[in-house]
């Protein structure tokens, strides 16, 4: 089978044609949301025009979740709910939404039909309801994803539902069939978090002889990550900062580097490839598991985790999506940056006319290339 037919078979009879309509369903939410937050601060009264950061400061929306706020407006003007004078670039007449109470008793369907556990409607909600809270950054969304130290919501949002089962089950195929078996062979996993990649991939590679070298910018996951995959001997654990440019990989020459939703906070994405080119021996390849498009649910959630330490550069500040406000690129910009950084493109899934695009998230595999030999 083809790495697609394997994602595909994992996620077995799915409703596959409903999922667009799920996701759709997700998005009101957040546009309800966010529009209801809007007239709760008394924004955007009839015959009454703001400029987008008259509309930010209103809202006491903290410095390093400005960006937040400014996608917000950006998707309710795509979506026509809010006009924008295209000669002042003011903001006005703020259109009714769905009744957020109607679309949030939706919600736990929704996300049952994405294969999302209770846990992450909770969080959705959650997070929905104390929005302006968030933005003024008086609770951090950390407190609300890990509720008392429970990994549920994140674990549900990482693995087990459709499209991260797709993919993990791709980045599974992948490895099974390029990872060599006449030595030990060497995976990397950067930004590895919750576990979400690493257990399905250790999981399908049982058997094998595997140094697998699982990374996180946070020693929180490294502490918790032993016990979710089981005490696996094959599996060590290092701290990796993939945007620190003195960082050192903690395995040479690796076969396999796997990077699921964590290289979207590159400062500079171009300079971490060409990094993750260099820890990958020739002919090896990086998985890279992405999302292509900023999620309008995403905007009112787990976008608040990606959102710069005080201070701290943000995502894409050294990059093409410098000063745009967004920290996703497009599959054909991954593709563009992959080959500046010296890596071949060998294949994204999963396809783009197939009903699982839908959900935003693919897998790219690139590969390092193989020198030819000298023909002199």
């Amino acid at each position: 089978m083809t790495p697609h037919e394997h994602g595909l078979a994992a996620i077995g009879d799915t409703g596959l044609d409903r999922l667009p309509e799920a996701m759709r369903g997700l998005d009101e939410l957040a546009l309800a949301t966010t529009a209801e937050v809007l007239r709760r601060a008394g924004l955007f009264r009839p015959g009454v025009r703001h400029a987008p950061e008259q509309v930010l400061d209103r809202l006491r929306v903290a410095p390093r979740h400005r960006w937040i706020a400014r996608g917000w407006l950006r998707a309710l003007v795509e979506e026509h709910l809010l006009r924008r004078d295209p000669a002042s670039g003011l903001l006005h007449d703020l259109s009714p939404t769905t009744p957020v109470a109607e679309v949030r008793a939706r919600v736990p369907e929704l996300c049952a039909r994405l294969g999302y556990p209770p846990a992450v409607s909770a969080f959705f909600l959650a997070a929905a309801e104390r929005l302006p809270a968030l933005l003024r950054d008086e609770i951090a969304v950390q407190s609300l994803l890990f509720d008392a130290g429970d990994t549920a919501a994140a674990d549900g949002a990482y693995r087990g539902n459709v499209v991260n089962t797709y993919l993990n089950a791709v980045v599974a195929a992948v490895a099974a069939e390029r990872l060599p078996t006449s030595r030990r062979a060497r995976v990397l996993e950067v930004g590895a978090g919750v576990g979400g990649t690493a257990l399905p991939l250790l999981a399908a590679l049982r058997g094998r002889d595997l140094e697998y070298v699982f990374t996180d910018v946070s020693r929180f996951f490294l502490d918790s990550a032993p016990g979710v995959l089981g005490g696996d001997p094959r599996v060590r654990f290092a701290l990796l900062d993939v945007n620190d440019p003195a960082a050192t990989p903690p395995v040479p020459d690796a076969d396999l580097v796997v990077a699921a939703n964590v290289l979207h906070n590159a400062v500079d994405v171009r300079d971490v490839l060409r990094r993750a080119r260099s820890w990958l021996r020739p002919g090896g390849a990086l998985v890279l598991v992405e999302s292509g498009r900023e999620l309008r649910q995403a905007s009112v959630s787990m976008q608040f985790l990606m959102s710069p330490a005080p201070g701290a550069r943000p995502a894409g500040d050294g990059d093409l999506r410098a000063g745009q406000d967004r920290v996703f690129l497009t599959r054909d910009e991954w593709t563009a940056e992959l080959g500046a950084a010296g890596l071949h493109v060998r294949t994204a899934l999963p396809p783009t006319d197939h009903p699982l695009d839908a959900l935003g998230q693919f897998a790219v595999i690139a590969e390092r290339p193989t020198p030819h030999p000298n023909r002199s």
